[in-house]
């Protein structure tokens, strides 16, 4: 498959229904998502491996990675509304994929890759950190997405617990008016992807 025909199919996952502020509930966009899991796709680290999703939202990454050839895809968020949603956007590709509905402290299940959008910590100050630490603890390879202004702390905070960031990439992520605080039609911001080994 095409990066561009990935992220075709994947502007058809459905987006979140009565979002939660407080969790930071912004779908991922199509073309970032495709180009984060295709970048991991070409690394090795999709293909017939066992991927886990932390804070899966509506299932985007889950889903991606199922498409792409992942042996396993298993989503986890602490949002019932998400999951509900994320399975449905499963069934809607026919993907027999696993989403728990679950605090991310609370996960166990190890896996070869981690792929995640956690929130950025503007609703909740580090709230970033533990989406990171239980991913370095389950997974050998991590790709993550963080706001591009925490880049220099979090390549500290990696190597202080034994890991390395290998490669990154920046996007300006796309926020469309969705909470009552939000005073502009859509707001963009710089974020960054890690891949950590």
């Amino acid at each position: 498959m095409k990066k561009k025909d990935l992220e075709i199919r994947l502007q058809r996952v459905r987006n979140f229904i009565d979002p939660d502020s407080s969790l930071e509930q912004y779908m991922t966009p199509s073309v970032i998502a495709s180009d984060i899991l295709f970048t991991a796709y070409s690394e090795g680290d999709i293909n017939g491996m066992d991927v886990i999703d932390l804070g899966c939202g509506t299932g985007m990454f889950t889903i991606g990675a199922w498409m792409l050839g992942a042996t396993s895809a298993k989503g986890f968020d602490i949002s019932g509304k998400a999951v509900t949603v994320a399975r449905e956007n499963a069934a809607a590709f026919g993907a027999d994929l696993e989403f728990t509905e679950c605090d991310i402290s609370d996960v166990t299940m190890r896996g070869d890759t981690a792929l995640m959008n956690p929130p950025f910590g503007c609703q909740k100050r580090r709230a970033d950190r533990a989406f990171l630490d239980k991913a370095m603890e389950l997974c050998g390879c991590v790709y993550t997405m963080h706001m591009t202004s925490t880049a220099e702390f979090l390549n500290d905070y990696v190597n202080a617990a034994g890991r390395e960031i290998c490669l990154q990439r920046r996007y300006r992520f796309n926020i469309p008016h969705t909470f009552s605080f939000h005073s502009k039609t859509e707001q963009s911001i710089d974020i960054v992807m890690l891949m950590i080994r």
